[in-house]
This record gives structure tokens, C-alpha cells and sequence, in this order.
């Protein structure tokens, strides 16, 4: 059985990912690619590298182009999403890249991003440890709209949850710090992601809790730890066109051995085909990941501060969002997980 699908905001950096491993997928079927100032153009003057959607125009981004497809993915900028899918038909499974239904708590969408708040939608993070010991892919099957994490989040997300879930670590004093490529951004002209300003040069953004995942790290992880946590989030540019590095530390909870660490981390993925755990001594590149739907993660014990370091891997715009987002679309539709989804990488 073959799935239509549309993709709205196809001209962006996600849109562009999802095409692209769209295309690899044997039950997925783009029909249809929507833009806003790009609109009227083809497809592959804004992608010249997805050479086999030679024949697709994009289209202005309405509620008649997109309705009548099975499936809709919405790569589009926060508090654009939202307005469009209140009118779509309610039996497409319609998968947001955006911000716009992440968020259970209307307060902090207020504040972190500001407008009409949407409301929340299943998760898109399979992954997620949960409360009563389940993980957020039991929320998928079968759902209609599907909301997938911000990339950072993920990142931080998949790194520290198998810990506090197993109560290895505390729940307050979380720290993490992303080194992350521009491509996240999006495609929107701004100085600070030149080439000129970010070539031979790093610089740290969104200092003081004040990114706007903030709110979502806090909401997966308390999730994961059965109570509120605390969390310090930093991100840091760097000149890599895309991925996610995130080193992320916790304070070791009391009586808890290096073993004990390590076991909550590989019982907590040893089944996930897209989230490894590392031997011991080993931690990830940026580069082991790129192209990939994979998460790969490095855990050390820091006996002389009593923190736990974890590494995380990704690739930003794979499993931080395009990826994640046809990973969750395939379970929603009992298809297997893994369906059209690259494991290996790309190197050099």
C-alpha cells in the first residue's frame, strides 16, 4: 500500500531533509511540495541535489493544496503550523517539524514564544522514557497528528532520560552544553550565520535559560523522572553546516556505582535500532552521525565532581527533526519503524 504524501515548507532546510529521505521510502509517496515566497518555483531551484523530484513545482502553501493526501508534514516556522492544521481534515496523519504543538503548558509557550497557543500533540520521540516504565512510541500507534521535538531537545532528551528515569542521577543541577550547526536556524538571512562570522569561530547563544526549547527539555526529562527538574541549557554555534553535540552532566545519586550508571543507559536502549549506547571509554563525533537516524551516546563517571557525563550525538536535521518525524509516521500507520530510514552515515 502506497501513502500520498504532501510536504509544506519544502523549500526550507527541513522540508528539504524530509524529501530527502522520502524519496528512499518504498511506501511513501510525495505528491505534493508547498513553499510561501518560493512558491511558483520548481523544487529544484531550491534543492538542485533532489534530482529525482525533477517533475514537482512548489505550490503556495494552502489548506486545498495540502488536503486529500494521507499524509502532511509541516517543516514551517513556530506559529505558522498551527493555524493551518486546525484546518485540515482530521483522518490525515498530519506530522509538525514546528514548535507549535510540543507544549503542554500554555504558560511557558507564553513565554518562550508568545501568540495563540495550539495545544500539545503526541510526542514524536519514540525513544522517550516515560512514566510507568514505557516509552512515547506506546503513544504513536495509531494517532492522527504527531508534534516532533526540537533538535536540541532530542539531543538532551535521549542523554540524560535513562538516567533519571532509573534514579542513577538527581534531578536537579542538569547541565548541558550543544555544540550545534547553523542549519538548525533555518534558512532565513541573519548576520550571525554567515559564513563570515561563524568560519574559524564559536560562539555561545540563548544564555541564562532563555532558548526556546527550555521549556521542552524540562517537560521530557520530568517526564522521565517522575518529578520536576532543573536543567541548564547552552547552546554554541560552531562552522559545521549541520549536528549536534551535546555534553550533557548531572550530580550521581548517593550510593551509586560506575556499573550502575552504565546498566541504566544499556537497558534503557540495548532494543532501539536508532540509539546506542558506546562501550565504555568511547564517546561520539558529530561527524560518526551525519546523514543518519541515528543517536549514538558516550557515558563516563566524573568520580572527582560525582557527576555523570554523558556525550550525545546527532544529526540535526535526521533524527533531531526529518527523521524522527517519518520514524514516528511510520509506527502511527504500523508500518515498520525503521521503513525508509538510513542507519549509516556519511564519512569523510
Amino acid at each position: 500500500m502506497s501513502f500520498s504524501v504532501a510536504v509544506a515548507g519544502a523549500s526550507g532546510y527541513a522540508g528539504g531533509e524530509l524529501l530527502r529521505l522520502l524519496a528512499n521510502h518504498p511506501e511513501f509517496e510525495v505528491r505534493t511540495v508547498t513553499a510561501n515566497t518560493n512558491a511558483g518555483q520548481p523544487l529544484l531551484a531550491v534543492h538542485p541535489h533532489l534530482r529525482s523530484y525533477g517533475d514537482l513545482v512548489l505550490s503556495e502553501t494552502t489548506t486545498a493544496a495540502l488536503n486529500g493526501h494521507d499524509i502532511v508534514f509541516l517543516a514551517l516556522p513556530h506559529g505558522k503550523s498551527g493555524v493551518i492544521t486546525e484546518t485540515l481534515d482530521p483522518e490525515t496523519l498530519v506530522v509538525d517539524c514546528g514548535a507549535d504543538h510540543r507544549l503542554t503548558n500554555e504558560a511557558d509557550w507564553a513565554k518562550f514564544y508568545g501568540g495563540d497557543f495550539f495545544g500539545a500533540w503526541p510526542y514524536g520521540l519514540p525513544e522517550l522514557l516515560i512514566e510507568n516504565h514505557a516509552q512515547q512510541r506506546s503513544q504513536l500507534v495509531g494517532v492522527k497528528r504527531i508534534a516532533v521535538p526540537g533538535c536540541n531537545v532530542t539531543a538532551i532528551s535521549l542523554g540524560l532520560a535513562p538516567g533519571l528515569r532509573a534514579g542513577v542521577i538527581q534531578p536537579v543541577d542538569l547541565v548541558a552544553v550543544l555544540a550545534v550547526g547553523p542549519s538548525g536556524a533555518g534558512k532565513s538571512l541573519r548576520t550571525n550565520l554567515l559564513a563570515s562570522e561563524i568560519l574559524g569561530s564559536a560562539s555561545a547563544y540563548a544564555v541564562g535559560g532563555t532558548h526556546r526549547h527550555n521549556p521542552e527539555i524540562v517537560q521530557n526529562l520530568s517526564a522521565a523522572a517522575g518529578t520536576k527538574v532543573t536543567v541548564s541549557f547552552t547552546p554554541v554555534l560552531i562552522p559545521a553546516a549541520r549536528g549536534i553535540l551535546a555534553t550533557s552532566t548531572a550530580r550521581l545519586a548517593a550510593g551509586i556505582s560506575a556499573h550502575d550508571v552504565r546498566s541504566a543507559w544499556v537497558n534503557a536502549y540495548a532494543d532501539e535500532p536508532f540509539v546506542h549506547v558506546l562501550p565504555e571509554g568511547q564517546f561520539p563525533s558529530m561527524s560518526d552521525v551525519i546523514g543518519a537516524n541515528t543517536a549514538l551516546i558516550g557515558i563516563a563517571v566524573d568520580e572527582a565532581a560525582d557527576r555523570v557525563v554523558t556525550v550525545t550525538a546527532i544529526d540535526n536535521l535526521v533524527k533531531g527533526t526529518a527523521g524522527a518525524a517519518i520514524q514516528s509516521a511510520n509506527i502511527a500507520l504500523g508500518l515498520p519503524e525503521t521503513l525508509g530510514l538510513p542507519l549509516n552515515g556519511l564519512a569523510p
